[in-house]
């Protein structure tokens, strides 16, 4: 369902002036990362509780790429206690992120949808580098004693792409499912949107992700 959303707001774009990139990657340079960029990450972890060696992702992924915007759709696996975590860590007091404060919001208030979507055992135990990092799951859904090790990845690896693409010189945009935009008159999510999208909406989904470029 992430992927449909995703391909329909790529459609939408492309049909605009905005020249957008799709599915772009990004060759993750680790001499950008040594010494402060270490010194952060290590920070992340040990905010999640984790332990050992801190993994670095070799390639980061975006949805879309505008000059040097790159921009990534959320869904709600990413809106947790967890995240929260990771975004009062120092990295957000180094960098700034026009989402921040959204975000932190958004990550106190939907973690009930995100048990809903993520008790499955690939995201709730996540692979085995979760495991070794953090120590093994609760039963799925017991958010008390360890929690959810495959969460706390993904929230570790949400503040690696955060912290990665500012040292590569990118603007790195998140977009929650939860974000609303006002389009006819009234405020309407943008994952509704993008489920099926409206012809008479398209304007106002490009006027709506054409704000963020600045």
């Amino acid at each position: 369902m992430h992927h449909l959303k995703v391909e329909n707001l790529y459609r939408i774009l492309k049909d605009s002036d905005i020249q957008v990139e799709f599915n772009q990657h990004l060759e993750v340079n680790l001499s950008y990362l040594k010494g402060k960029g270490e010194s952060l990450l290590n920070g992340v972890l040990s905010d999640l509780g984790g332990i050992g060696k801190i993994p670095v992702l070799e390639k980061l992924k975006f949805d879309f790429k505008v000059n040097r915007f790159v921009f990534i759709y959320d869904d709600e696996a990413h809106f947790n206690r967890y995240r929260l975590a990771t975004l009062k860590s120092s990295i957000y007091e180094v960098f700034t992120f026009p989402w921040i404060d959204a975000y932190i919001r958004l990550s106190r208030t939907y973690e009930k949808e995100c048990l809903k979507t993520g008790l499955q055992e690939r995201v709730w135990n996540g692979p085995p580098l979760a495991g070794k990092l953090f120590g093994k799951s609760e039963a799925p859904g017991d958010l008390s004693g360890n929690g959810s090790a495959g969460w706390k990845l993904n929230a570790y690896n949400d503040a690696q792409y955060d912290l990665i693409s500012r040292l590569h010189g990118l603007k790195l945009i998140r977009i929650p499912l939860y974000e609303n935009l006002m389009i006819g008159g009234s405020l309407k999510k943008i994952d509704d949107l993008l489920l099926h999208p409206k012809e008479e909406q398209q304007q106002g989904i490009i006027n709506w992700f054409s704000r963020k470029l600045v």
